[in-house]
């Protein structure tokens, strides 16, 4: 009973964090902070200091240190968790200071991907990058091994490994590394099928909690966990969406993005962030909302440009722009859509953003088709472009989407003229 309930305690962290002029440290901190508690911890303060550099041996000062070690034990403090990575020496030593376990921000992203994974794929991506991660930090199998016994930090699929030798390690990472190979080949060939198919993707990309799960029930219906968590979606969701034009779509869901993401996360984690390098469009989303909206775009374009989207269309997409003061206040960027995805506003602005970047142009058309000349329907029909017939006296009413290069085909027998 005392182990259950010991279980279900939420953890107390203190928040540590160096100033070194590099980066927004304030801003990264109040990230951190969310990222703690999307974890299932109680961030009971911060701690920040400025310096020129990390100390070799505790990342802090030993004045700091010291200062950290006395609200831990005022505070009932059981988790340090520090906003820059941690050698095994500096984890050994604060541990050593403090007597409360350590963990740096990567620890802790690796964890919630840990408990967001739910595919296959998800929880051996997840496993491979702890093992990675973790692999040169067990240099000592000592006090702060004596610590992982739970909690935050802990969890996923490397924990039960964490006490095994490293030859062991290396064996096991061999063997995820094949895995996920096997997984991207047949991932890959489901690609190539999709574009032989001639199946359009639109990627939805962005900052974390920016809403693209929201956007992506709204558009699709798709069911996908939407929460105000970070790292809330983890695992890739694709759905079809047909366009008002006509034109159906595969719209995907991809893990968020977070600043300063360790490189190796994003390794990690490429088969998913791939899926927005192969897409057709791409939609940038941001919140709106956010002090840091800029950021968070550059963050994401950043991103982009690595995987080598630059020839994409990128749309911006503003998100949560009920909850913006004065929405004129926004940037207007060249072809960026405002909406709120949570109450459906300015999705049909979207949806014709989507439209008017689709890899080839589409044209709706309402159709009276005379009956000798009905081998225009099989042409449209074989082309995948038919989506209604009607046999009247007058003639064939068809309806149908097309291709930029068959315009002039069907222009002759365009009842109304009504080209969406």
């Amino acid at each position: 009973m005392e182990m259950h309930e010991n279980a279900q305690k939420i953890q107390r962290a203190l928040l540590v964090g160096i100033d070194t002029g590099e980066y927004d440290a304030e801003g990264s901190m109040n990230e951190l902070r969310e990222l703690v508690k999307s974890a299932g911890a109680e961030p009971a303060a911060i701690i920040m200091q400025k310096r020129d550099k990390p100390d070799g041996a505790t990342c802090i000062g030993s004045g700091r240190l010291e200062e950290v070690t006395e609200f831990c034990a005022q505070n009932e403090i059981d988790l340090l968790v520090f906003d820059t990575e941690l050698t095994s020496t500096q984890i050994r030593n604060i541990e050593d200071a403090t007597d409360v376990r350590t963990i740096d921000r990567t620890m802790l992203i690796l964890d919630i991907f840990a408990v967001r994974a739910k595919t296959n794929e998800g929880k051996l991506q997840v496993e491979l990058a702890q093992l990675k991660y973790l692999m040169p930090r067990l240099s000592g199998k000592g006090k702060e091994m004596s610590r992982l016994g739970g909690g935050v930090g802990t969890r996923g699929p490397g924990e039960t490994k964490l006490e095994t030798d490293k030859r062991h390690i290396r064996r096991r990472i061999e063997y995820l590394k094949d895995a996920l190979s096997d997984m991207t080949e047949r991932r890959d060939r489901h690609r190539e099928r999709r574009r032989k198919d001639g199946v359009i993707t639109v990627a939805i990309v962005g900052y974390t909690n920016a809403g693209k799960s929201t956007l992506m029930n709204t558009l699709t219906q798709a069911g996908v966990l939407s929460e105000d968590k970070l790292f809330a979606t983890l695992d890739p969701t694709s759905r079809a969406l047909k366009l008002p034009c006509g034109v159906s779509v595969m719209m995907i869901d991809t893990v968020g993005l977070v600043r300063r993401l360790p490189h190796h996360l994003v390794e990690a984690f490429k088969s998913t962030l791939e899926e927005a390098a192969t897409a057709d469009i791409i939609l940038n989303v941001c919140d709106a909302s956010s002090e840091e909206y800029k950021l968070h775009l550059e963050v994401t374009e950043s991103l982009l440009r690595e995987l080598g989207c630059n020839d994409k269309p990128i749309i911006p997409v503003f998100n949560k722009c009920d909850l913006v003061s004065d929405p004129d206040d926004l940037p207007r960027e060249t072809g960026a859509v405002r909406i709120c995805a949570k109450f459906g506003k300015g999705i049909d602005e979207l949806l014709k953003a989507v439209e008017d970047n689709l890899p080839v142009r589409m044209k709706k058309y309402r159709l009276l088709v005379p009956f000798d000349k009905a081998g225009l329907l099989a042409v449209l029909r074989n082309a995948g472009a038919l989506r209604s017939e009607e046999y009247t006296a007058e003639g064939i009413i068809a309806e149908a989407v097309v291709e930029e290069p068959m315009w002039h085909k069907v222009e002759p027998y365009s009842v109304d003229n009504n080209t969406k």
